[in-house]
């Protein structure tokens, strides 16, 4: 579950139905009973629920050597995988009409599946690229280079995209972003205790380097050149908690402007070799890191600016290619970065190769075959019941004023609300996918995805577009269109039970609405209107407030040891935590509604109540190995599982009546030291 700044989207091949007779009867053989063997009875629930709730099936679902952490989520992930590759394959396996989508997925499928082509190819498919950087001769030819990589590859020194305008959220328009390092977070090139790690990333330059054709010494002399540039580039960006500030993040200015503040660098020609000609402005998220980027790039030499573009192109293909090239890349960000100790199957990666580049069309199988319009159906009234909680509590509010309040509740009334499917499929046609390589074929699908994106540079948003597909197991909001959007993949157990009782439903699915629904009031959110433009409609007394409030939950989550000495980051995660917080509160107060909340009648040994968190707790059922553990905390915004549950609940004063949680047990907050946002 996720909030959006900016996306992208993908398309079809079959002719829609409401239903198919095999996705009703998916969703009607779905269980909705508490397996007592996911519990452990020996820990009291008030002194650790997550345990409590979740520790049985911790035992019984150890993680899988090709994964880093393991839970309920990739459960139904997997099971999703299998659907899709079922799908895939009987494409693959007959002869379709060129230029259809049924074409285009199952040959994708083919050429990524074919090993013996791939580690007969070995680096070949991607000759043609680095032998352009090398000819190069001059920094203005790399600078169109800059703009070639970018349209297929990891974006060198920083990020362009097209998506809406923060201050005029009807248009789209260019935006550039601080970018350009390999390892993700700045923190990996800067801070002491990942040396090791930074030490391991120079192996694995190297081995890629070496595998594609480069003698031992220059491989060493590349290594060298792209941790120096990468280390100066996140020296120069800011950090994940400021990227977490809309307002410090939009500076539009003209690019006539740019080109004398942020210099020296040729702008338009790199503008116009992205296809953005005739640009008068754009947004510059962050003006000082691009310009440290372009003062990196003037002062280094020719040289070495070949070897890190070249990098770009070698990383960015890496799990394209043969197995050297697959191997190296699991070695590091797999084994060191994540504590992985199996690469995924081919097929697997190859379903997710398929997905990313032929998403919708993949989505448009899945849903006729497995999404039932029932489910749809109870899905938007679930919806709508959630709507209807979340305004009762927000009129409710004691620390908010009645101004601020009518402008919260013209934005909750306004929500676009997205469930199941988009209405209508991306056109894939101009995509074509061949029999040349499988990385030949992913970067034309990425060069296609970024054309469509550039489509959308200085035209009205478009709010019928989907930023995620409808196979995704996963929820967003997203602030520019003030939109709340429910794939038809999140719609399965251990979320949604379409026969469900109400306890289980809104304890699952109905905490993923409420939570969706909080992200347009939580830090970020919240400093967005109803029509997503960034804008103060606070008054300066309640936003005091809620600051005061969101403190709270900052100072309690930066307390949790996640591991060792390793705290967890309540700013970076603040805006999830509230969404949390917030889904847990609005989903509860709409199931106080139902016939079954009022009734004391026990289902599996449980009540109402305590069956609605129970559900909850297990949608973050899982293990997690200790490197992913510090590797989330880095870079996810979201809290591990444990601590969704264990750092959420004790907020709940619900949750403490529905356990008869005593003062005495460890998760006991006193009533003023609770959170109490929405």
């Amino acid at each position: 579950m996720k909030k959006l700044l900016f996306i992208a989207s993908i398309i079809g091949i079959m002719t829609m139905t409401s239903c198919s007779e095999k996705g009703q009867k998916k969703q009607n053989n779905l269980q909705d009973n508490i397996n007592v063997t996911n519990l452990d009875s020996t820990v009291n629930p008030g002194n650790d629920f997550y345990q409590f709730a979740t520790g049985g099936w911790q035992k019984l679902n150890p993680i899988p050597d090709e994964y880093a952490r393991y839970g309920s989520f990739d459960k139904l992930r997997e099971e999703n995988q299998k659907q899709i590759q079922e799908l895939i394959e009987e494409l693959g396996k007959a002869e379709h009409k060129a230029g259809t989508n049924a074409q285009k997925i199952g040959d994708l499928y083919k050429s990524g599946m074919d090993s013996v082509k791939l580690n007969a190819d070995g680096a070949a498919p991607i000759q043609s690229k680095l032998q352009k950087i090398s000819s190069t001769k001059d920094k203005k030819q790399l600078i169109g280079l800059m703009a070639e990589v970018s349209k297929s590859a990891p974006s060198p020194f920083f990020n362009f995209y097209v998506t809406a305008d923060d201050k005029d959220a009807s248009m789209n328009i260019a935006h550039f972003m601080q970018g350009g390092i390999g390892m993700g977070d700045r923190d990996y090139y800067l801070e002491d205790q990942t040396s090791e790690l930074r030490d391991k990333y120079v192996q694995l330059i190297e081995t890629q380097f070496k595998n594609a054709g480069y003698t031992e010494a220059d491989a060493k002399e590349a290594a060298v050149n792209v941790l120096r540039i990468e280390s100066a580039l996140a020296a120069g960006n800011i950090t994940k908690e400021m990227l977490r500030k809309p307002e410090l993040n939009y500076h539009k200015m003209a690019v006539a402007d740019l080109d004398k503040e942020v210099a020296p660098f040729e702008w338009v020609y790199f503008l116009d070799q992205l296809g953005a000609k005739n640009l008068d402005s754009i947004n510059v998220a962050q003006v000082s890191p691009l310009k440290n980027a372009v003062a990196i790039f003037d002062k280094e030499s020719v040289s070495s600016l070949q070897d890190y573009l070249s990098w770009k192109v070698i990383d960015g293909a890496a799990n394209f290619l043969s197995d050297n090239f697959v191997n190296a890349n699991f070695d590091f960000y797999g084994k060191a970065m994540s504590g992985r100790k199996e690469l995924l199957p081919r097929w697997r990666r190859t379903v997710d190769g398929v997905n990313g580049a032929l998403g919708e069309a993949v989505g448009q199988l899945y849903v006729e075959k497995y999404f039932s319009a029932e489910a749809k159906d109870r899905m938007i009234k679930l919806v709508d019941n959630l709507k209807l909680s979340l305004s009762e509590r927000i009129n409710n509010l004691e620390w908010m004023s009645d101004e601020t309040k009518a402008k919260a509740q013209e934005k909750l009334s306004t929500f676009i609300v997205k469930v199941g499917y988009p209405d209508k499929w991306k056109d894939y046609s101009s995509l074509e996918i061949n029999d040349d390589s499988y990385y030949a074929n992913m970067v034309r699908a990425q060069e296609f995805a970024f054309a469509d994106m550039m489509k959308d540079l200085g035209k009205p948003v478009d709010n019928t577009k989907w930023y995620m597909t409808p196979q995704t197991v996963n929820a967003y909001y997203n602030p520019s269109t003030n939109e709340i959007c429910f794939p038809a993949g999140i719609l399965q157990s251990p979320f949604f039970y379409m026969n469900g009782d109400d306890a289980i439903n809104y304890g699952g699915i109905g905490v993923v609405i409420g939570h969706e629904m909080t992200h347009g009031f939580d830090d970020q959110g919240r400093k967005y209107d109803k029509d997503g433009n960034l804008t103060d409609w606070w008054t300066k007394e309640d936003a005091t407030r809620f600051d005061d409030r969101a403190k709270v939950m900052v100072d309690y989550f930066d307390n949790i040891v996640v591991i060792d000495s390793i705290n967890a980051n309540g700013t970076f995660t603040l805006g999830e935590n509230i969404a949390d917080h917030g889904g847990l509160q609005v989903a509860y107060n709409a199931f106080l509604k139902t016939d079954q909340a009022k009734s004391t009648v026990k289902k599996d040994g449980f009540t109402p109540a305590q069956r609605f968190f129970l559900s909850y707790a297990n949608l973050w059922a899982g293990n997690v190995r200790d490197e992913e553990i510090k590797r989330l905390t880095k870079i996810d915004p979201h809290s591990l599982g444990r601590w969704r549950v264990n750092g959420a609940l004790p907020h709940i004063d619900a949750w403490y009546e529905a356990f008869d949680v005593q003062s005495t047990d460890s998760m006991y907050l006193l009533k003023e030291e609770r959170v109490s946002i929405w």
